[in-house]
């Protein structure tokens, strides 16, 4: 979910369906719930890409990790991630968690979501229970990467916001070598107490992608063995990533970069800057 406006089979869940809206303005169908905040959006006459900046930037991952065996995306909002995912990266299966029966109705009438098939499962649950009951038990599932991204009509902030939330999410990650993915709005009150909130759940293994203009802030925080990127591997990366599937992903490097020699210079260390998590 953006704070961008325009002119323009698990458990039930625990809310009703928000009031679904739709509008339209120069090529790409935006998803509402009743309000001018923006939910989703698609290209319509490209709907594998993605419309929306921030939600690009949860493609972020790749920078530095490699498709996983499976995805967790919790939100389905517009299918963005889901529809990229499910085309883009055919290795990979995905499950999705979301709470509104009529958000995924909606998603699969008007913003090309695909159906469910051996590589995508949608679930209609609650993302928080669903996480928590995932880790549990002798059946315990893990995924590479899970992406959340979890606001209601009100936009108040993320309705997932909790500790045990965010602890949940490490220990549905490959403990391996994953990484949880969070839309946050950088600007808003709920910034500050979900970024620790993170930092504390992962042990301070997190990276921030620059601000959106619309003042998103994509968080990555990192499980398995410590990682330690160069400059000069993150920039390679960034550039095959770019080549391969058409993400802006060599600005995402330079800016994590810069934000790294900050940090350094900040330390007194003046050798490259490197990303540490």
């Amino acid at each position: 979910m953006s704070p961008a406006s325009l002119p323009r089979k698990a458990r039930p869940p625990v809310l009703p369906d928000p009031p679904i809206t739709l509008s339209e303005e120069n090529g790409i169908r935006y998803l509402h719930f009743g309000s001018e905040w923006v939910q989703g959006a698609m290209w319509i006459r490209r709907p594998w890409d993605i419309a929306i900046d921030y939600v690009a930037q949860m493609m972020g991952w790749l920078l530095v990790l490699d498709p996983p065996a499976r995805i967790l995306q919790l939100g389905l909002g517009a299918g963005a991630l889901t529809r990229w995912c499910w085309r883009r990266l055919p290795d990979t299966g995905i499950d999705v968690v979301e709470a509104s029966a009529g958000v995924i109705r909606v998603a699969r009438a008007q913003f090309a979501l695909p159906a469910d098939d051996a590589r995508l499962a949608v679930h209609h649950a609650d993302a928080a229970r669903f996480v928590a009951g995932a880790s549990a038990g002798h059946e315990a599932r893990r995924w590479g990467v899970i992406q959340a991204d979890l606001y209601d009509a009100q936009a108040r902030g993320p309705v997932c916001d909790s500790l045990a939330f965010y602890r949940d999410c490490r220990a549905a990650l490959d403990p391996a070598g994953g990484v949880l993915v969070v839309n946050l709005f950088g600007e808003h009150a709920s910034y500050a107490k979900n970024i620790a909130r993170i930092r504390r759940a992962f042990e301070g293994r997190v990276l921030e992608m620059p601000p959106v203009r619309a003042g998103n802030v994509v968080v990555l925080a990192f499980t398995g063995p410590p990682l330690t990127v160069s400059a000069g591997a993150l920039t390679a990366r960034a550039v095959a990533v770019e080549r391969r599937w058409r993400l802006p992903a060599t600005a995402w490097a330079r800016a994590l970069l810069d934000g790294a020699g900050r940090r350094s210079s900040g330390d007194g260390n003046d050798t490259a800057p490197a990303l540490v998590v």
